[in-house]
Formats: structure tokens, C-alpha cells, sequence
């Protein structure tokens, strides 16, 4: 059963960095896209980043274009989302989602800072990033 764990996140000051991790059981990564998504307080989940099962296709939210970096190690069947120059509206709990299929879906999720719509991605149990000084 596909299944993923997210980890990394925690405590920070603006203008640091951390590092998530999404870690992929139960299915090959090489055969999946991966997304990262965040829902912060009050607010919906919006999508951030995304990368192609190949990890050749990547795109990036505007909000976090020139901040966050979106990577895969499909050796050690985990994505990663480096975090730099983190703010206090980053602050949010943080969630990688797996799609075998439908990576433009998951490109336009991305694009417009929304929730990835149907239901055909694997969730995982998010990771809480808060940012304050």
C-alpha cells in the first residue's frame, strides 16, 4: 500500500532554512509525481511544488519561486523540499501528495496556488513548519 511520511519540520526564525522530507513506502518512486503542498491557519491547502515522476519537470508557486527547491532521490524513494529564507506566512503544515497519473493536474495545483482537486493522489500526515521569532 502507497504510503508517505513527511518530516523535517519545526521551529525556526525568519530568514532561516529547513529541509522536509517525504519518504515513499509501498509503491516505486521512479513511477510517481510529487507534490508539496501547505495548509496555514484559516486557510486552505494551496499547492507549492511540484516534480515530474522523471524529475526532469519541476514548477514552483510564486510565493516560494525563488525560496524553495523541489528534489527527488528515487534511490532512497524520498523527495525533499529545501526551504530558504523562510517568513512568518510560511508557517503552516506542510504535506507531500503522490499521483501514479495526472501530473498536469498536479502542474496546475501548483500554478495556482490551490488544492489539488479529485482524489486520485496519496496524502501523507503533513509535518508542521512554524516560523516566528
Amino acid at each position: 500500500q502507497l504510503q508517505l511520511v513527511e518530516s523535517g519540520g519545526g521551529l525556526v526564525q525568519p530568514g532561516e532554512s529547513l529541509t522536509l522530507s517525504c519518504v515513499v513506502t509501498g509503491f516505486t518512486l521512479d513511477y510517481l509525481h510529487i507534490g508539496w503542498f501547505r495548509r496555514a491557519p484559516g486557510k486552505g491547502r494551496e499547492g507549492l511544488a511540484s516534480i515530474n515522476k522523471s524529475g526532469v519537470v519541476t514548477n514552483y508557486a510564486d510565493s516560494v519561486n525563488d525560496r524553495f527547491t523541489i528534489s527527488r532521490d528515487n534511490a532512497k524513494n524520498t523527495v525533499y523540499l529545501q526551504m530558504n529564507s523562510l517568513k512568518p506566512d510560511d508557517t503552516a503544515v506542510y504535506y507531500c501528495v503522490a499521483l501514479r497519473h495526472g501530473y498536469a493536474a498536479l502542474r496546475t495545483a501548483v500554478e495556482s496556488q490551490k488544492d489539488l482537486t479529485g482524489d486520485s493522489g496519496s496524502w501523507g500526515q503533513g509535518t508542521q513548519v512554524t516560523v516566528s521569532s
